[in-house]
């Protein structure tokens, strides 16, 4: 029989602790929205979708 566990934590970040998370989310919500605009074009332009390896590569690229 499996059984499933489940685990919440919650965080208190002080001003300064939250000030840096916002910077974090809004740096992942950039990369997320960006990379979601790519693979919408890419599969409009050829009819098929891109891998994730191929948008690791693009991910190096934009970091550059």
């Amino acid at each position: 029989m499996l059984v499933k566990k489940a685990f919440k934590y919650r965080i208190h970040p002080n001003k300064e602790q939250q000030a840096h998370l916002a910077v974090q989310f809004g740096h992942a919500r950039f990369v997320y929205n960006h990379f979601l605009t790519v693979r919408r074009d890419y599969y409009r332009t050829h009819g098929k979708g891109l891998y994730y390896n191929a948008t690791a590569g693009m991910l190096t690229a934009l970091k550059k």
